[in-house]
C-alpha cells in the first residue's frame, strides 16, 4: 500500500508542550505534553480513566483546540496558539471506540465514504487494497450487522486507511470486543498497521495491550506524561513509582536500613548484592528507608514450616499460578509461578527474590508511617 511522501525528516508527529484546560476545570486535562513519533511506528497512550489520553488524541485529530503548545503532522503545524487546521485537512485517519459505521451502507460504501472527491478508479483501487489488507476481501457487499465485532473493527480500520493518511488515531480500538477476540486482534491490528506502513497512535487503559502492540508507550497520569519509551524500557525500567505500579502491577516492599542489609516483610536483603546492580534508581548508601519494587514473576516460593508468610489464595491462570501471600504485618504480596508445582492454600512459604530484579524508590511521607508497622 503506497504511503504519502513525507518531508526529508521521517517525523510524522511532533507535540511540543501541548496543554488543554476545559472551562470550569481547576486543572488542565493535558499539561505541557511533548511527544514525537517517526514514520511507521505505533505509539500507545496508556493510562487510567481521566488521565488525559483521549483528550490528547482528540487534540491530535483536531477535535479540540490546545491552549498552548504546538502540534505538527508530517512537519506541518496543524495547531498552535495562532492557527488551527481542521481534522479533514490534517492527513489523519480516525478509528472510534464504537467504530461509527453507517448501518445502511455496505462495507465497501463505508470504506469509500471519505473518498468521494477521488476519481472512481483511484477509490476502487484503494478499496481493494484495504479490503485485502484487513482480510475482508470478498465481503464488500455485506452490511455492518452481518459482521462480527472483530470484522466491524477491521472495516473501521480499513476506512481510516483508505485515504492513505500520514497518521491513524485509534480510541480504545479493542475495548468493545470479547476477551478471546481482543487477544487475537492485538496481533492482527499491529500486523495491518505495519503492512500499511502507516504510523499510528492508540489510546488504551490495558497494560498488556499497550505493551504487545506499540513500538513506544507513553504513560499518562493526571494530564502529565510520566514516561515514554519502548515497551521493554517502560516495563523493565519504570521512571516513577506510579509507572512501576500501573504498568507492571508490581509488589512494593518497604525497607529499613539495618547495618549491611535492608529489612523487609520477606526478610533482610543484602545491601552489597543490591548495590552491585544498576537496577536501582537512588543512592541507597545515603538512605535510611526505601521502597523496593519487585514484579510478581520475580518472587520465588518454597515451602517452609518456619516461615510466617502464608499462602492466602491461589488462582490458576492457565500457564501460571497467581498466589496471594499474607505477611505477619498484614501486607499482601502477589507472586506468579509456573504450573509445575501447585502449593496449597495455607502453606507456609519462604519468599525470595533476586537483587537483580529490584528497583528502589524513595518512601513517600504517607508510606513512611506504615514502614514502622511493617518492619518493626
Amino acid at each position: 500500500m503506497d504511503h504519502p511522501t513525507l518531508p526529508e525528516s521521517n517525523l510524522v508527529l511532533n507535540l511540543v508542550n501541548v496543554t488543554k484546560q476545559f472551562a470550569g476545570s481547576a486543572v488542565p486535562a493535558v499539561s505541557s505534553v511533548s511527544v514525537t513519533l517517526t514514520q511507521g511506528n505505533i505509539l500507545a497512550l496508556l493510562g487510567s480513566s481521566g488521565c488525559g489520553k483521549t483528550t490528547l488524541l482528540r487534540l491530535i485529530a483536531g477535535f479540540e483546540y490546545p491552549e498552548a503548545g504546538t502540534i505538527a503532522v508530517a512537519q506541518q503545524i496543524v495547531a498552535d496558539a495562532q492557527s488551527w487546521v481542521p481534522p479533514e485537512k490534517r492527513g489523519v485517519g480516525m478509528v472510534f471506540q464504537d467504530y461509527a459505521l453507517f448501518p445502511h451502507l455496505t462495507v465497501s460504501q463505508n470504506i469509500t465514504f471519505g473518498l468521494n472527491q477521488k476519481p472512481k478508479e483511484v477509490a476502487t483501487q484503494s478499496l481493494n487494497e484495504v479490503l485485502t489488507l484487513v482480510g475482508l476481501a470478498g465481503m464488500g457487499d455485506r452490511y455492518p450487522h452481518q459482521l462480527s465485532g472483530g470484522q466491524q473493527q477491521r472495516v473501521a480500520l480499513a476506512r481510516a486507511l483508505a485515504p492513505r493518511p500520514f497518521l491513524v488515531l485509534l480510541d480504545e480500538p479493542l475495548s468493545n470486543l470479547d476477551v478471546q477476540v481482543r487477544l487475537r486482534l492485538r496481533q492482527e491490528l499491529r500486523d495491518i498497521l505495519k503492512a500499511a506502513g502507516t504510523s499510528a497512535v492508540f489510546v488504551t487503559h490495558d497494560q498488556e495491550e499497550a505493551l504487545s502492540i506499540a513500538d513506544q508507550v507513553a504513560v499518562m497520569r493526571d494530564g502529565h506524561l510520566e514516561q515514554i519509551g519502548t515497551p521493554e524500557s517502560v516495563y523493565g525500567h519504570p521512571a516513577s513509582r506510579f509507572v512501576a505500579e500501573f504498568v507492571t502491577q508490581a509488589n512494593f516492599l518497604l525497607a529499613q536500613s539495618r547495618g549491611q542489609g535492608w529489612e523487609t516483610v520477606i526478610g533482610t536483603l543484602s545491601s552489597d548484592a543490591i548495590n552491585q546492580h544498576e537496577s536501582t534508581e537512588v543512592a541507597l548508601d545515603q538512605a535510611e528507608a526505601m521502597e523496593f519494587m519487585v514484579r510478581q514473576e520475580d518472587l520465588s516460593l518454597s515451602p517452609d514450616e518456619t516461615s510466617p508468610i502464608v499462602i492466602r489464595d491461589r488462582q490458576f491462570l492457565g500457564r501460571e499460578y497467581c498466589y496471594c501471600l499474607q505477611t505477619p504485618p498484614g501486607q499482601l504480596l502477589f507472586a506468579r509461578t509456573s504450573t509445575n508445582i501447585a502449593l496449597p492454600v495455607g502453606t507456609q512459604v519462604k519468599v525470595s527474590v533476586s537483587p537483580r530484579s529490584l528497583r528502589a524508590f524513595p518512601v513517600s511521607p504517607d508510606r513512611r508511617a506504615l514502614l514502622q508497622t511493617l518492619v518493626a
